[in-house]
């Protein structure tokens, strides 16, 4: 397994040491502790402002660094190159504000909360309300159907007894779902700026003051109308329209490859008679998956590929994710927990299989 180089004490937290994993005595809710002792007195979980603030300023110079290229290009067809830069560069502002949403990045909640503002509503168009209230469901309750957000039935199922009584456009998307689910991904760049414009608006929706509202709101509609003059003001009305869709196409693509193969086809506490029982520790582990890499993989996923780190210790910074993983993975050998980590490629294969498994039954009927 290729892994990133450890950066100097000066520089970053050891990493955990292995040598002698701790055994949890008694039930499953007393398993992590051990884990989270070892991994805090290597100083794993304290906050990395510094790498942060080094990889935010570099991505808003690469920002920058396209719309001048727009400006300088003009209104050309050439232009759509740089929605490709661009999409990368706005995938980072979304791992920012997944970050800061988790407050990986400081303690400080109001400096949290303004960095996320900007990179989620601001940068993104995307509501910060709406993603941390469906995001903090999700870590709550990974992989479980009645609670865990990200696997409720919609577009997609995850689940057998999801597929009844689907009919019409619905159950083609459900018979044909691993084959169709890049091509949905173009989407989600667009869901997102969607989703959390109806949770703004909504009576029931996740902002508690009004206040709240203004402000996502102000931000929302200053993403809008500024990317909007940005693109009219530089190229002629069709090639701003082709621009922007290419760009959340490729955004949305980045981001369905890095969410997806999290947890899709891993346990799901709802399978099992004790699954709500499930202490820290297994809960998160036994829904996750890593996926092995070095600093490619790192800066592609966003450190995501440390998915059973990342769920184990949410609020650990990103950079210190990789330092965990040897402590996590010989902590869950010594208790006999399964812990799963597989390659880029083969995490999609399993994760795809098991949309596809899903799907068929809908496909059996619809042979018949």
């Amino acid at each position: 397994m290729s892994q990133a180089t450890v950066l100097p004490p000066a520089a970053a937290p050891r990493a955990a040491r292995t040598e002698a994993p701790l055994r949890a005595k008694g039930g499953s809710g007393s398993e992590f502790t051990p884990l989270l002792r070892m991994v805090r007195d290597q100083g794993l979980l304290e906050h990395r402002p510094g790498w942060y603030a080094r990889g935010i300023a570099v991505n808003l110079l690469g920002i920058a660094a396209v719309v001048a290229g727009l400006a300088l290009i003009g209104p050309s067809w050439w232009t759509l190159l740089l929605a490709v830069p661009l999409a990368l560069l706005s995938a980072r502002v979304a791992f920012v504000g997944h970050d800061a949403g988790h407050a990986q990045i400081t303690p400080n909640r109001k400096v949290s909360r303004i960095v996320q503002l900007v990179h989620a509503n601001l940068l993104l168009g995307m509501s910060r309300e709406w993603w941390n209230d469906k995001h903090n469901r999700h870590h709550a309750h990974p992989n479980h159907l009645d609670k865990d957000p990200d696997v409720a039935a919609d577009i997609l199922v995850f689940a057998e007894h999801q597929t009844a009584g689907r009919t019409g456009l619905r159950g083609f998307l459900t018979r044909h779902q691993a084959w169709l689910f890049f091509p949905l991904t173009t989407l989600e760049g667009i869901a997102l700026k969607v989703y959390g414009v109806q949770a703004l608006l909504a009576k029931d929706g996740p902002c508690r003051t009004r206040r709240e509202r203004l402000v996502e709101g102000a931000l929302l509609l200053a993403h809008f109308a500024g990317y909007t003059a940005l693109l009219l003001t530089l190229l002629t009305p069709l090639q701003a329209l082709v621009f922007a869709l290419v760009h959340q196409m490729l955004l949305g693509v980045h981001l369905g490859m890095a969410f997806a193969p999290n947890h899709k086809g891993m346990e799901r506490p709802d399978e099992h008679a004790d699954g709500d029982s499930w202490g820290h520790l297994r809960r998160q582990v036994l829904t996750s998956r890593n996926i092995r890499g070095g600093a490619l993989t790192d800066w592609f996923l966003g450190g995501l590929n440390y998915q059973v780190e990342h769920h184990l210790f949410p609020s650990m910074p990103r950079p210190n994710l990789r330092l965990a993983q040897p402590a996590v993975r010989a902590h869950c050998a010594a208790l006999g927990v399964p812990y799963t980590e597989t390659g880029f490629v083969d995490s999609y294969r399993q994760a795809l299989g098991h949309l596809h498994e899903v799907g068929a039954p809908l496909r059996s009927e619809w042979a018949e």
